[in-house]
């Protein structure tokens, strides 16, 4: 998995970047908000990203923040929601946005992005009820996303691919000092697991 990405931004061809990284070009695909954020051709930068292995194509997915890349890996799971509309959600609204639009059940911000019917936002709202709230959000940046704990994130996914819930990961994320290297972190986030 390719978490993240700094290089110097070459192209920016909407919704693609093309990012330098020590003489390879890397293809982003990235939301309108990421790029709005993104500084001139030539700059350095840095994108959190996701990668997607299909049959005819590994795609690269980049976000500005680790807030927006935990959203579009939530939107992917919703049924019937795809890289390509999780994009254009990501796109037409910022991660708060998403995240009170779903608190409040409201709909109204998601029919404004194209591809969005009324079925589809209400099918989002009801399955992202309990996993994109305004207070899930502020969990994430809490358990030690990279904004608040360089190696919290790295953690996390390693805890969830070895099976755990993101709850039971996050909370034994969240008790980590914050200085903790990933390799440690690991194991006294596993010894703390195991006693439950």
């Amino acid at each position: 998995m390719i978490g993240r990405i700094t290089g110097i931004l070459l192209e920016k061809t909407p919704p693609v970047v093309c990012i330098d990284v020590s003489g390879v070009g890397y293809e982003i695909d990235v939301p309108m908000t990421t790029l709005y954020e993104l500084p001139e051709t030539g700059a350095k930068v840095t994108l959190y990203t996701h990668l997607a292995v299909r049959d005819d194509a590994h795609m690269l997915y980049g976000f500005s923040n680790a807030d927006q890349r935990t959203a579009f890996r939530t939107l992917i799971k919703v049924t019937g929601v795809g890289a390509r509309t999780a994009l254009a959600v990501l796109s037409g609204m910022t991660v708060d946005e998403l995240a009170t639009a779903v608190a409040e059940q409201e709909t109204a911000g998601l029919l404004r992005v194209p591809g969005i019917g009324k079925k589809t936002a209400e099918r989002l709202l009801l399955e992202l009820r309990d996993k994109l709230s305004p207070a899930v959000m502020q969990n994430t940046a809490a358990a030690g996303t990279p904004t608040t704990n360089g190696n919290g994130n790295d953690i996390l996914q390693a805890l969830t691919a070895l099976g755990y819930s993101d709850n039971e990961a996050r909370r034994a994320v969240k008790a980590l000092p914050k200085d903790i290297t990933t390799t440690e972190g690991i194991k006294q986030a596993l010894k703390s697991l195991s006693r439950k």
